[in-house]
């Protein structure tokens, strides 16, 4: 009897492998700009919070749930932040996308993949994002519930990234009935830091990385794809 075809994935990271830049500094000032001019207040203590994360004093999570919380405050009303959300992700069509990285994905679709969106950026953001790329399975960090219609600023679970997130596309793999014997996995990445899913998958895609995913790329032999900013 012959075997069912394998179910083709592609997984992309977001932030610098389909957008130039990275985007939670991007969210801040549209935050600002369009919604909140009086968090620009904040700017200081975020710049002070993340000058410590660059001397190891926290980790990547709390540097990200405490410049959150700077931003939108304690408890975050889950339809304004689904309407910056949804103006953010305008904006960064408008000005972030690779457009390599956006005929990547038409070509992956086209060739029958199944198109996975891994990234260490917020789930409320990132949704918006990916609906405009015509993206459905998103894996992404998330953040803790409270109460009915609103969440906070603190990571639930884990922050999507590293071993972390090899360990959350594990688990998307498993919701969604699919084992990976299965499955041929393509990752496209820009950083080092997504080594794990890199190897886990069947084809690696080192999109325009930086030095130390260059030099890991050429000695996995892993496919350096340069895209013009």
């Amino acid at each position: 009897m012959q075997s069912p075809p394998r179910q083709k994935l592609a997984i992309y990271d977001m932030d610098k492998t389909i957008t130039r830049r990275a985007t939670f500094g991007p969210f801040i000032r549209h935050v600002i700009t369009r919604y909140k001019p009086g968090r620009a207040a904040m700017l200081p203590a975020m710049a002070a919070v993340t000058a410590g994360y660059g001397l190891n004093l926290i980790n990547r999570a709390r540097l990200k749930e405490i410049n959150l919380g700077l931003l939108l405050g304690r408890e975050i009303d889950a339809s304004e932040a689904a309407a910056m959300a949804e103006s953010f992700a305008m904006e960064t069509r408008r000005t972030n996308f690779l457009s390599e990285a956006l005929r990547q994905i038409a070509a992956d679709r086209a060739a029958g993949y199944r198109i996975v969106l891994a990234t260490a950026s917020y789930r409320f953001y990132v949704d918006a994002i990916a609906q405009l790329l015509a993206i459905e399975d998103v894996i992404a960090t998330r953040c803790l519930p409270s109460g009915e219609g609103a969440f906070l600023p603190q990571i639930a679970g884990q922050n999507c990234y590293a071993e972390a997130k090899l360990m959350m596309v594990k688990d998307w793999l498993r919701t969604a009935g699919l084992a990976r014997q299965d499955c041929h996995i393509r990752f496209y990445s820009d950083h080092v830091s997504d080594a794990p899913c890199l190897a886990f998958a069947d084809e690696a895609f080192a999109t325009n990385p930086h030095a130390p995913l260059r030099e890991l790329a050429d000695k996995r032999g892993w496919r350096v794809l340069d895209w013009p900013e």
